[in-house]
């Protein structure tokens, strides 16, 4: 029995708070302001503050784009190990592996290929 007392107090707080900050905006008169008169808060047509937030926005969405192009070139370079792709090197490796070659003949190609 406590615990739907306690359930049902919830809801009704939550439902409160939601709804409170409609309630506050609803009582605003917006069609007052016309174009002549100015909200407190803002000055002009935005002014400073509306430019400030364009550019902290710009500077928002440059800062997500380039973290995901970031991000992308991250995943796509974890599938290279870092190094080209030396044909002639795999060759001397695989003769070597096959014992067609010592390690002292192994090492001295290996010089001369890089």
């Amino acid at each position: 029995m406590g615990h739907e007392i306690v359930i049902a107090v919830g809801w009704g707080v939550g439902i409160i708070v939601s709804l409170w900050p409609g309630a506050a905006a609803a009582q605003e008169r917006q069609y007052e302001w016309g174009w002549g008169m100015h909200h407190p808060m803002m000055w002009g047509m935005w002014g400073a503050w509306g430019l400030g937030m364009m550019l902290m926005m710009l500077v928002f969405w440059a800062a997500v784009i380039v973290g995901i192009v970031l991000a992308i070139r991250w995943l796509v370079g974890q599938g290279r190990n870092g190094r080209p792709h030396d044909v002639a090197l795999d060759i001397l490796r695989q003769r070597y592996a096959r014992g067609e070659i010592n390690k002292d003949e192994f090492e001295a190609k290996r010089r001369d290929l890089m």
